[in-house]
């Protein structure tokens, strides 16, 4: 049974942001081509979620509910609550990851709706 992928709010800002910075300083077409990339990798998430990674910085205070699959130097964050996957973060991993993630993971309250992935090939839509 596929799982059902949802964006929050903070990870749809976070592709927004993304998209913004590439088209500013680099080309429009690079950021639909890192678009589509980020995004066919979250649609990969229907079929086995379970597949990424433990965040490292998370690792260390051994905070084993979220996971992470990359598409580099991406990282998209998400955690697997029965059969939805919701993912949290999406941000390049160059960054400050662990105050990224303790004040957006382990300071905030669990996610709510906003976009979900309909099946693997499906374009990203709204719900609600």
């Amino acid at each position: 049974m596929p799982f059902l992928v949802q964006l929050t709010d903070d990870a749809v800002r976070d592709l927004e942001e993304l998209c913004d910075y590439i088209v500013h300083h680099d080309a429009p077409r690079s950021a639909d081509l890192v678009l589509d990339q980020i995004e066919r990798a979250i649609r990969t998430l229907t079929e086995f979620p379970q597949r990424g990674a433990y965040p490292k910085e998370l690792l260390k205070f051994g905070v084993r509910e979220f996971r992470e699959i990359l598409f580099k130097p991406y990282r998209v964050i998400y955690r697997v609550k029965g059969n939805d996957v919701y993912v949290l973060a999406i941000a390049d991993g160059r960054r400050d990851m662990h105050t990224l993630l303790q004040r957006r993971l382990l300071e905030a309250d669990v996610p709510h709706r906003r976009y979900v992935n309909q099946g693997v090939g499906a374009p990203l839509g709204t719900i609600g």
